[in-house]
């Protein structure tokens, strides 16, 4: 028999990945009053289990103040592996508010055989590693960008789920808009239908990415593979 709802727990996932929706339905189902905050980068997100907020907190004091006056019992950090600064921002809010704070670590992705990955510490170190000349499928959200738009010698395909403001700063690009295929073969008709000679990427590890990564083997495409931070 579930608890009554004012004596449910109340958890706060910090969302927007598919294994923070796998969390949020769980716990759900078991019961548990679930709120999934997302960054809101996504004009129109899949549907969620139990309650959604959208936007920032304001900061690490701002989530610590959240985290109070709607008394979370307990955080659950299920965010991009990339999201270095909301990670940071929740260890010092769950730490101020003196709950606990819980870190599902989604494995990286490990070099097969035959896979040609140039490994590289950041964006800009994975804008250099391009050839005068390439034909590069950025497979990277609209915020980092930028740093492309130093290689004017080079062409970019840029895919993103909700069209973008105004057009993008890189000098020549094509837009695709969708959200990746888990289906290697389908990945790999698009690189060939945008004659794709390279992938940039972050290694996220997880399923959901993995499709392009295949593809990417199958056709012999060099990845330039952004290493998460140590």
């Amino acid at each position: 028999m579930a608890a009554p709802a004012d004596r449910r727990e109340t958890i706060l996932i910090l969302g927007g990945t598919a294994e923070a929706a796998a969390i949020a339905r769980r716990l759900v189902d078991a019961g548990a009053d679930v709120v999934t905050s997302l960054a809101g980068r996504t004009s129109n997100p899949a549907p969620l289990p139990g309650r959604i907020r959208t936007g920032g907190f304001g900061g690490a004091e701002g989530l610590a103040r959240y985290i109070v006056e709607n008394r979370i019992a307990r955080v659950i950090d299920a965010t991009h592996p990339f999201a270095n600064r909301i990670s940071q921002n929740a260890r010092l809010a769950c730490a101020a508010a003196g709950i606990s704070l819980e870190r599902p670590e989604r494995p990286a992705w490990e070099k097969q055989p035959g896979d040609n990955w140039i490994e590289v510490k950041s964006l800009g170190d994975a804008a250099a590693a391009l050839p005068a000349g390439a034909r590069v499928f950025l497979a990277l959200g609209r915020q980092h960008l930028a740093v492309f738009e130093s290689r004017p010698d080079c062409h970019f395909v840029v895919r993103m789920v909700d069209p973008p403001e105004k057009p993008l700063g890189l000098a020549g690009y094509d837009l695709i808009l969708g959200k990746p295929s888990v289906n290697p073969e389908e990945e790999a008709d698009l690189f060939r239908a945008h004659r794709v000679t390279h992938l940039v990427c972050r290694n996220s590890g997880g399923d959901a990415g993995y499709g392009k990564i295949a593809a990417a083997r199958k056709m012999g495409l060099p990845v330039v593979m952004i290493r998460r931070a140590t």
